[in-house]
């Protein structure tokens, strides 16, 4: 018992280590709850309140400096906020980069900027911890944190770099403004990362659901399996003739759409272990990985499986979960084929290729067809948990899965896709040595 007391603390941190890791490396999300009207209103609000908090400071409770012109250019630039064009597809990587960018501009850059040309007032004090909360509402908590501190480093590079006459506040006042705007930073980062934490908690709830739907299918499953042993029985009964081979025949098709929903459930659940994938280290061979999950994989018919051609062009090893990488060819392979359905393909030979090779130091695996392709503006977002390009036949779980995989490997995967011609997903590995020989370089 004093050992595991002793031992606590470290659990402790080293539960906190891999929560802040897990945080860290969850997918950036530049516009937090997207939606066109949200970022409408917001554009709106701000038109609304750069001319009247123009006319506050100037009119009402004077400040120091309170130009008109600069008022002007924002209010036009947030109006662009509630312009369609812009809002109407959100999930557009350019859109989201514009966003940011009008975002940054409107709320830290200038909520600074002001605040130190106002002699660092009190009234700019509280509008200034105002804007970095709501700023960590708008966007992920890292691009707010990097936001903030740029806009600081840029105002001020501005501000001081350019007007010498500048008054600030000196001494005890200068400190209270720093404690007063590091407790609300220091806060906005704690509510940033926790809603990062609910966001991930949501996600593993969703996925363990899926995973226990999954795996409460076997029961039904094991069912049919059994009512198609009884077909083989009652056809060895028969006496040789049509009748038999129809019930042959209907039994072998119930054991392959058995096995086939099986192979599927298992797909389902690995795919719903996204966020905990147990830490296995195998010596993989990339040739036999590939042979082996092409040999045992649930083809729907023969012409998919003669549609296939592997190519080993050089054979490598490397390091990871033989199961959860098998899993991954298993996604690439299902959706290449997806993609060749809905190309209507007649399944040519060589329309779904997988390549074995060398690329420089490291070692490659390419899946590729010659099915429907990506469009562009999905090809950003096609690793994200729950993003599916074809919301119809998939739940975006797949690719995430693999992404997740080939990163603990010490790998990466992307993809390189044209609309209607086909696409290819790339995955580089760290070498390891061959079994029996020294590593390679």
């Amino acid at each position: 018992m004093p050992l595991n007391k002793a031992r606590l603390p470290f659990a402790r941190s080293g539960r906190a280590g891999r929560a802040t890791l897990a945080w860290l490396r969850e997918p950036l999300t530049p516009i937090l709850h997207p939606s066109p009207w949200r970022l409408r209103i917001l554009g709106l609000a701000l038109a609304i309140g750069h001319p009247l908090f123009g006319w506050v400071w100037s009119v009402w409770v004077p400040q120091p400096y309170e130009p008109a012109w600069l008022r002007g250019a924002l209010t036009l630039l947030a109006l662009s906020l509630a312009l369609p064009w812009l809002t109407n597809n959100l999930k557009k990587t350019r859109t989201q980069a514009i966003v940011s960018v009008i975002a940054w501009v409107e709320l830290p850059l200038f909520f600074t900027w002001m605040y130190l040309s106002n002699g660092e007032s009190v009234a700019w004090l509280a509008s200034v911890s105002a804007m970095i909360l709501i700023y960590y509402h708008l966007t992920d908590w890292r691009l707010a944190t990097l936001g903030v501190l740029l806009a600081a480093a840029t105002a001020g590079l501005l501000r001081y770099g350019l007007a010498a006459d500048v008054s600030a506040l000196q001494g005890d006042l200068r400190a209270i403004d720093l404690v007063v705007i590091g407790f609300t930073w220091v806060c906005a980062i704690l509510l940033g990362l926790s809603s990062a934490d609910l966001r991930r908690a949501q996600l593993q709830r969703t996925l363990q659901t899926m995973g226990i739907m999954a795996h409460e299918l076997r029961t039904p499953l094991s069912t049919a399996a059994l009512i198609g042993e009884a077909i083989e029985i009652e056809a060895k009964k028969q006496p040789s003739g049509i009748h038999a081979d129809q019930l042959y025949k209907l039994a072998d098709r119930l054991h392959a759409l058995v096995r086939n929903m099986n192979h599927q459930i298992d797909t389902e659940i690995a795919n719903a272990r996204l966020l905990d994938l147990p830490h296995i280290v195998d010596l993989i061979s990339a040739a036999a990985l590939v042979a082996d999950v092409v040999r045992t994989y649930p083809f729907a018919m023969t012409r998919q499986r003669e549609c296939v051609r592997v190519s080993i062009q050089e054979n490598f090893y490397f390091r990871s979960s033989h199961t959860q990488f098998a899993q991954v060819l298993d996604n690439l392979i299902k959706n290449a084929l997806r993609s060749l359905m809905a190309a209507d393909s007649r399944y040519a030979p060589a329309a779904l290729k997988i390549t074995v090779e060398k690329a420089g130091e490291h070692g490659r695996l390419v899946v590729s067809d010659d099915g429907m392709g990506i469009d562009a503006a999905a090809l950003p977002h096609i690793f994200k948990p729950f993003y599916s390009s074809n919301q119809g036949a998939g739940h975006g779980l797949g690719l995430a899965f693999c992404q997740r995989v080939v990163g603990s490997a010490g790998g990466t995967i992307r993809a390189k896709s044209t609309f209607a011609v086909g696409a290819s997903f790339i995955i580089d590995l760290p070498v390891s040595a061959a079994p029996g020989s020294e590593k390679t370089s």
